[in-house]
């Protein structure tokens, strides 16, 4: 390989990390905590729109806890965990979303 396609390669890698957006980040997180992907992606553009980033830095800690497959869990119950954070804004924001994006 020259140095040439080696420079190229690493800056196509380069291209593809930036193009990860929050609201990407976001629904991989909810989805990691088991929501399903159509709920997670809904979810996730109203959650980015309205929280802080540490706010969301907080709610991926959630995902952590327990890695699910996505629809393991169901929106009612990640309101459940959210409450564990004790922050009523995230907890609005979750439950808002969380409704809005189930009755899609």
């Amino acid at each position: 390989m020259s140095k040439m396609q080696y420079a190229a390669g690493l800056a196509l890698i380069a291209c593809l990390a930036a193009c990860t957006t929050p609201e990407t980040r976001v629904r991989n997180g909810l989805m990691s905590a088991g929501l399903s992907k159509p709920v997670s992606t809904c979810m996730a553009g109203r959650m980015v729109d309205r929280l802080s980033l540490d706010q969301i830095s907080k709610l991926n800690g959630l995902g952590k806890i327990r890695k699910r497959d996505p629809g393991d869990i169901s929106v009612n119950e990640f309101v459940k965990r959210t409450k564990a954070l004790q922050d009523p804004e995230i907890l609005g924001v979750v439950t808002s979303s969380g409704v809005v994006c189930a009755l899609k």
